[in-house]
């Protein structure tokens, strides 16, 4: 007779899925890894599950390996429509870890992940925030990947980066008020592959998060999982007619005054 498993024994299947892809790519047995597993992490915090998450997969993962291994720095970035509170607080005072969360502004947690969140202690300034309005698409996610996240993965020089990839940023998520397409998608992941390249080896995790749209996830996420294998044929998105040519794709300058705030929060710029 089979077992039945409940939210607990799949939560530690979930966390430890991300672990088996943190440690294939430290031993060199894989290039990168995208762990595809339900349910995810971001939201939990030390003590307690929150937001669709039971257990905080991505620090699992990072701090089982790092017992194994010793000391590793590690860059999270965080493209998931919401705040990924979680993750920050249990690394809100190490130096160690960098956390960079990019979120609809105001959505949720409500009153979390404002650019005055930085850490604090030793780990002040290793935590960054970056809240977009909403209706922010492609042009403002690669812009703040550009003014923030890539200066500020550089300065940090990690051994690993690891991605809470969630689609629900996406243009057609019930959850958001976003238009990120599954290109926008793709050049995001061009991106921290080519930090990953320049700074650590290759050494590059996606950790599965939030998306809730059952007609446009899989588009985005097979954009990113092809850009990760280096594939030069690709599933077309059949969305990318309507969805990637909105006028709100291109950066309004709101949305950039935002980025800027957050750049020089971040001390990115003057």
């Amino acid at each position: 007779m089979s077992r039945v498993l409940g939210s607990f024994e799949i939560a530690k299947l979930s966390a430890g899925g991300l672990l088996g892809c943190v440690r294939a790519v430290m031993v060199g047995e894989v290039e990168n890894a995208y762990a595809l597993s339900r349910p995810p992490g971001h939201h939990a915090v030390r003590d307690s599950g929150m937001g669709f998450c039971i257990f905080a997969n991505i620090p699992v993962a990072v701090e089982a390996v790092r017992a194994e291994r010793g000391p590793m720095r590690v860059a999270v970035v965080d493209y998931d429509v919401h705040h990924g509170n979680g993750t920050q607080s249990i690394y809100y005072d190490d130096p160690q870890t960098l956390t960079i969360s990019l979120h609809q502004e105001g959505l949720f947690p409500l009153n979390s992940g404002g650019v005055d969140e930085r850490g604090t202690g030793a780990g002040e300034g290793y935590a960054i925030n970056v809240p977009l309005p909403a209706g922010s698409g492609n042009g403002a996610y690669l812009t703040a990947f550009e003014r923030v996240v890539a200066p500020a993965v550089r300065r940090f020089a990690p051994d690993l980066i690891v991605v809470a990839s969630g689609f629900d940023s996406s243009s057609n998520d019930p959850l958001g008020r976003m238009m990120v397409t599954a290109e926008g998608y793709r050049q995001l992941t061009a991106i921290v592959m080519s930090l990953a390249d320049e700074l650590c080896g290759g050494r590059l995790v996606f950790a599965h998060e939030g998306g809730y749209s059952p007609t446009y996830v899989p588009y985005c996420g097979i954009a990113v999982v092809q850009e990760l294998a280096r594939l030069e044929d690709r599933v077309a998105d059949p969305f990318e007619a309507v969805f990637g040519v909105i006028p709100g794709q291109e950066l309004r300058p709101w949305q950039s005054d935002a980025i800027d705030a957050a750049a020089r929060s971040a001390g990115l710029v003057p």
